[in-house]
This record gives structure tokens, C-alpha cells and sequence, in this order.
């Protein structure tokens, strides 16, 4: 477990959750769309989440875990997934999006029967509840939530967690800027909205999107994370907008008594400057607040 430090007025994070979208893996290492390399990303990826040293609770994949539902594709993922999770002491949560297939995801990744049954389920992580959600549709690529999942979803919540309950799902309940997002939305969100509304639901986690956004979800902090495989090139005019080979990105978030934080890491090779070390961290523990404040925060004389 590495060590945490806490200068300012907040205590150090109660859990943290690695959040991973869209990996879009092909059967036999193919390439996406003939160009973009996803199982390279992803393995780069997985070093970033080693490197960040953040003894997670629990690593979320929000979805399209395998572009094409292929078997080979979901047993490759569980491959190189599945031994990080393992070095950290953590479960991997795999949730379903609409590339996915249900039954090859079912057998492939959970040992359970390949059916079409929605891959739900409910993890106990020291007190705070996380929750997977299916907002995939069989044969469709937009997102809904029928009677039955939300009925589940319902009884799930009707007794609170000690640190309240996290959500995940694919599809994201919120807007999208970029017209074809429109097209492929979660479908009745305001049934969601009202179950929701008055539970101890404190962040929904999604992806689906390609890009980082975040909103409100009745009342809800709503957090997409980018994709592993490529990311949207959001600098474009909406219309125009497509997907790039970089930008590809994960979250650590960071669950406080107070508020849950999303912070996007980079998945990139740049030189860093390393006036920030353990070292100097331990020193700085060492101190008095005073001692800190004066040490670090007073600005030198011009």
C-alpha cells in the first residue's frame, strides 16, 4: 500500500477507483479500423495505472470492451487486465456497452452462461457500494434501462452504504455536443432520474463518448472517461468531429467524506520535471503545519 500524505484540511481519500473506458479490443491483436493499434494503448495504459502508485479499491472498464464481441477479444482482455488487478489486490469490474456482446462477455470474462442476460452486479468495497448497470441494447447501439433492471436497481438501493453507492454504465446520462452522440443516448433517463432522486447515489461513471465530460444527473455528479483505444477530436467544429490515435486517458477517482473526485491521467510519454518527490514529501510531513506554510507557501523576496 503506498503511503499517503495530507498537507491541507482534507484527510487523505477513503477509496479510489481506477476508471478505464472503451478498450474496443479485436480478436487475435487486429487492429482497429485497420489503423488504430487498441491492444498497445491499452497495455500502455495499464503501465500509467501501475506507475500511479494509488492502491485502488477496484478498476472499472465502462464498457465496449471488445469492438466486435468476439470471444478471442474478451479472453485477450482478461488477459492483460486481469494480473494488474491482481498485483493491486483489487477486483476488475467489466461493464457491458453497446459493442458488446452479452453472451461472449458472459463467458468470457465472468465464467458465467452465455446468454442475453444484462451483466449487472454489486461490489462491497470497505463501505462504499459499487454498482454495475447494462445499458446495452441487443442488436442496437443506443442505451436504455427496462423495468426489470431498474426494479433490480431499486431494491439494491433501498438500503444506504456506509460511504454511499457508486454507479456504473456505458452510456452517459447527460447531453452530447456532437450531433451523432445525439443518435446513441441513453433512452429513458427520466424513469432513472426519479429512482435515483433521494438515494445515496454520490457519482455515476461512464464512457461511451470517446471524450472526458462531466454533469449533473438529478442532482448526480456524472463522470465519462476518455478511451483507451482513440479519443474524439473535440477541437473540431461538432460537426466535424472524428476520432485521433492520442489524447487516450484514464481516471482516478478519489472518494472523500465530503465530495468524489475525477481526475483524468494522461496516458503519455513526456518529459516531467521531478521537483515533487516521496522524499521531499516525507519531509514535509515531518513538519509543523507552521513549518510548511512557511517553507513552501511564503513567496520569496523579488
Amino acid at each position: 500500500m503506498s503511503a499517503s500524505f495530507a498537507f491541507g484540511s482534507h484527510p487523505p481519500a477513503s477509496h479510489v477507483i481506477v476508471h478505464i473506458s472503451d478498450p474496443h479490443l479485436l480478436a487475435d491483436g487486429a487492429r482497429l479500423a485497420d489503423r488504430f493499434d487498441v491492444e498497445s494503448t491499452l497495455q500502455r495504459t495499464l503501465e500509467a495505472i501501475r506507475d500511479t502508485d494509488s492502491d485502488p479499491a477496484a478498476i472499472v472498464v465502462t464498457g465496449d470492451l471488445a469492438d466486435l464481441g468476439e470471444p478471442d477479444a474478451y479472453r485477450r482482455l482478461r488477459a492483460a487486465v486481469e494480473p494488474l488487478a491482481a498485483e493491486l489486490g483489487c477486483p476488475v469490474v467489466w461493464v457491458a456497452g453497446n459493442h458488446d456482446e452479452r453472451p461472449a462477455l458472459r463467458q468470457h470474462l465472468l465464467d458465467l452462461e452465455p446468454t442475453e442476460q444484462p451483466v449487472t452486479g454489486v461490489w462491497d468495497l470497505g463501505g462504499l457500494r459499487l454498482v454495475a448497470l447494462d445499458t446495452s441494447v441487443p442488436g442496437w447501439h443506443h442505451g436504455d434501462l427496462d423495468a426489470a433492471q431498474l426494479d433490480w436497481l431499486r431494491e439494491v438501493l433501498r438500503e444506504r452504504a456506509p460511504h454511499g453507492t457508486v454507479l456504473a454504465m456505458h452510456h452517459p446520462p447527460l447531453p452530447s455536443h456532437i450531433p451523432l452522440f445525439d443518435i446513441l443516448e441513453l433512452r429513458h433517463q427520466d424513469e432513472l432520474a426519479e429512482l435515483l432522486r433521494g438515494s445515496d447515489v454520490r457519482a455515476i461513471l461512464a464512457g461511451h463518448l470517446h471524450y472526458s465530460s462531466h454533469g449533473l444527473f438529478a442532482g448526480i455528479p456524472v463522470s465519462v472517461a476518455s478511451a483507451t483505444c482513440y479519443t474524439m477530436n473535440v477541437a473540431r467544429p461538432a460537426v466535424e468531429v472524428n476520432g485521433m490515435d492520442d489524447a487516450q486517458s484514464f481516471q482516478l477517482v478519489h472518494v472523500y467524506p465530503g465530495t468524489i473526485t475525477h481526475t483524468v491521467v494522461p496516458v503519455v510519454e513526456a518529459p516531467t520535471a521531478d521537483h515533487f518527490t516521496r522524499e521531499w514529501a516525507e519531509r514535509m510531513a515531518s513538519l509543523t503545519p507552521e513549518q510548511r506554510l512557511d517553507a513552501f507557501s511564503r513567496k520569496p523576496p523579488r
